[in-house]
């Protein structure tokens, strides 16, 4: 059975040399239209072996999914702001591996019920959305996530994953979660994240 949520401590046996190319990538400029806050890589940063060390967890052969932002880096600071809050991600998996520095990690990734319907996920099959009370998973979406991502009253927040430097979490994009906020004020101390977003291989 897939599981909904994983957390793999210490998942690179060289975290710091990922961490110094991360880094390496560039993070010059801020998109105030930008969904999430923060400043993305300009290009992905691939890990040997990636792809199939996440399809043994998910019991599931995975690739990363095209047209998205895997294997990308984000550098969040102190007040970057998006356009939207709590989300799910249009992917089969989704990965976030933590690459902040022991003394600098706060936070980290946190996961919510919404209070009106009192989802915390887009159910998986189209039974459940009709269950849910709705003819199709956009429309949940767009009632749900759409209406309600930047409302914070509107939200309960179930767990957070806590942000440790070579922790990586894998979940089911379909959970309704948000990035914790940002810290730091530059590279060196700033919330640094390493993306994964799968398809079936």
């Amino acid at each position: 059975m897939t599981p909904s949520f994983a957390m793999i401590d210490d998942f690179l046996a060289n975290p710091l040399e990922l961490r110094r190319r991360a880094l390496a990538l560039g993070y010059d400029g801020k998109d105030s239209g930008a969904n999430f806050p923060g400043i993305t890589s300009a290009r992905p940063l691939p890990i040997p072996g990636l792809d199939e060390a996440v399809s043994r967890v998910a019991g599931m052969k995975l690739a990363g999914a095209p047209g998205t932002l895997h294997g990308h880096c984000r550098l969040t600071l102190r007040g970057d702001r998006g356009q939207s809050g709590v989300h799910c991600d249009p992917a089969a998996w989704s990965g976030i591996l933590y690459l902040s520095l022991p003394e600098h990690c706060r936070g980290g990734t946190d996961f919510y019920r919404h209070r009106r319907t009192g989802l915390e996920r887009v159910p998986a099959t189209l039974d459940g959305v009709v269950a849910a009370g709705y003819p199709t998973g956009d429309a949940l979406v767009a009632d749900v996530i759409n209406r309600d991502t930047l409302k914070p009253s509107a939200w309960e927040r179930s767990f957070t994953a806590p942000m440790r430097f070579n922790r990586l979490i894998l979940f089911s994009p379909w959970m309704f979660h948000n990035s914790a906020a940002g810290f730091g004020t530059g590279p060196d101390d700033g919330r640094l994240v390493y993306l994964m977003f799968f398809a079936r291989a």
